[in-house]
């Protein structure tokens, strides 16, 4: 995923954080709550893929990435990316993966 990709899914503006980079100030609370949201669905997949099987080769990162940006019905067709700038959006996106590992959502 692009780094203007990723931003952009996260509701985070380029100049705001080229801005904060070079005055080596930190995200706000918000900001940094969404960043790390897409953390936790990274270590969510590798914790799934680790508890189903070998883990070994697998990139969980890549696949966030991917996931991310692929149209899912039960989203009505959006993206999970065009969830991820609200702490609700990305509580839905979780979810939704929770259900894919159980099977109760394919």
């Amino acid at each position: 995923m692009s780094k203007e990709y990723l931003l952009a899914s996260l509701g985070l503006s380029r100049a705001t954080i080229s801005r904060k980079e070079k005055d080596a100030t930190v995200l706000s609370k918000d900001e940094s709550e969404r960043v790390l949201g897409v953390e936790t669905l990274i270590g969510m997949v590798q914790t799934m893929v680790e508890q189903s099987g070998d883990p070994s080769g697998f990139d969980a990162a890549r696949w966030v990435s991917n996931w991310l940006s692929k149209p899912l019905p039960a989203l009505a067709g959006a993206t999970p990316a065009s969830y991820m700038d609200t702490f609700e959006g990305q509580k839905l996106v979780a979810e939704l993966l929770a259900m894919s590992q159980s099977g109760a959502y394919a």
